[in-house]
């Protein structure tokens, strides 16, 4: 019986990695010019036998069921893989499709892999992480008392799943600027809710304090959702109307999101057919160019983008393309260097498969990953300014002595972007009243 099974378990697995194919309900050999290696055969053979010998004589039974131990060992493989790749069960597979859509049960934290730890990459705001003032690149230590010095970031984010109402306990690890590994050690207990998250926030123009005599739009975005370029649209729409002359997109602790609403986002401000990003994988499919697509341009003003080492993804493919086309100056930090494409594949039953397959590069051909997009005006803060940066950001209640600090914390990135912005009309003015004004004719 137990050779039966065995012999079942090759066989599928065999399947599974395209060893053999299958011809009349029967499984076929290999054809001709696919000719499995034997280490195919080995290293296949031994993931059926490992699996059959735990079914059959693990200690506690309940724990070897052929669905579990499947899962556990497609989250190991992907998982060794990259911070990335990850196996999506059931459950992973569904939030992922509500999260593209801006809805989604959880705590309101987005998780990345930094110097092989796990930390916060963004607290959305009004959210259980946003609320409990969490920070961008706060390590997390341990969750609910289980330590994550071993955990993969699949792992982390999995273990972090549960129901609205659940509790989860964080202990982590605020950094200190100028003391690598060192800090401040805090605990956290945060409640699971179902979040709805508005990708564009304060889109607005920015006060005469700041701007001065020119008129400045200001607008937010917090993610790459499938509503994002809809938002904004919107915002550009209500703030041309108030006349807008320059503008500001920040992008700082944007975690990324949809690659196709990152393209329309950055093709909103260049004409259509201009190359965004590119990708570049294994196979010939994986060479593809994303452009803007035909649409109204928003190109009559000067642009500043806001960027720091938390902005990632989708917001570094937006941020580089702007720089690269000359579009935008950007202001900041250099990003988090996160340049790698995942694909997602469902699987069937209502699992899927998120892998990468490719890297992007900008539209000059630079790549993005373990790199970043540098800014080319830098403008470092310290983590206190940052604080208070977000918390003076944030819908959440604050206590007085917090608003009173918050009030105190100057935004020097977003103050150089409207000085840069402010020398951009002024230059242009001059430069066309000098055009406008008529040349001496010189004759001999």
């Amino acid at each position: 019986m137990a050779r039966a099974r065995l012999t079942i378990l090759l066989t599928a697995f065999m399947l599974l990695t395209g060893v053999l194919g299958w011809e009349n309900g029967r499984p076929s050999s290999p054809a001709a010019g696919t000719e499995p290696t034997d280490e195919s055969y080995q290293y296949t053979l031994l993931f059926a036998r490992v699996l059959q010998m735990v079914r059959l004589d693990y200690v506690d039974e309940s724990k070897v069921g052929y669905r579990d131990l499947t899962y556990a060992a497609l989250r190991g493989m992907l998982g060794s893989l990259d911070p990335h790749s990850q196996f999506l069960d059931e459950d992973a597979f569904q939030d992922m499709q509500r999260e593209t859509r801006g809805e989604f049960n959880g705590l309101g934290i987005v998780l990345g892999m930094k110097n092989n730890a796990i930390v916060i990459l963004s607290p959305m705001e009004d959210s259980p992480g946003g609320r409990a003032g969490l920070m961008p690149g706060d390590r997390i230590l341990r969750i609910n008392g289980k330590s994550t010095e071993k955990m993969t970031l699949a792992m982390a984010i999995h273990t972090l799943k549960g129901n609205p109402g659940e509790k989860t306990a964080l202990t982590l690890l605020h950094p200190v600027a100028g003391a690598p590994g060192g800090g401040t050690v805090f605990e956290v207990t945060l409640t699971r809710e179902m979040i709805r998250v508005a990708s564009v926030k304060a889109a607005r123009m920015l006060p005469a304090t700041l701007a001065g005599q020119d008129k400045i739009g200001y607008i937010r975005i917090e993610e790459f959702g499938e509503n994002t370029p809809d938002e904004v649209d919107h915002a550009l729409e209500g703030l041309e109307q108030q006349g807008m002359q320059a503008l500001v997109i920040d992008l700082r602790n944007n975690p990324g999101g949809l690659l196709d609403s990152a393209v329309d986002v950055a093709g909103k401000f260049v004409p259509p057919g201009t190359i965004i990003v590119s990708t570049k994988g294994r196979t010939p499919d994986q060479a593809q160019q994303f452009l803007a697509r035909g649409q109204r341009e928003h190109t009559g003003y000067p642009m500043a983008v806001l960027i720091n080492g938390y902005s990632a993804s989708a917001s570094e493919i937006v941020a580089g393309a702007l720089k690269d086309l000359n579009r935008a100056i950007l202001v900041g930090e250099t990003t988090f260097g996160k340049g790698s494409v995942q694909s997602v594949q469902p699987l069937g039953n209502g699992v899927g498969l998120r892998l990468t397959t490719a890297k992007y590069y900008t539209p000059t051909g630079k790549s993005i990953q373990g790199v970043g997009i540098t800014p080319d005006i830098e403008v470092p803060i310290t983590d206190a300014e940052e604080r208070g940066i977000l918390q003076a950001e944030s819908q959440q209640a604050l206590s007085p002595n917090e608003v009173a600090d918050a009030a105190k914390i100057v935004d020097r990135q977003l103050e150089r972007a409207v000085y840069s912005l402010r020398s951009v009309r002024i230059y242009n003015e001059r430069q066309a009243a000098l055009n406008a004004t008529p040349k001496a004719n010189v004759g001999h």
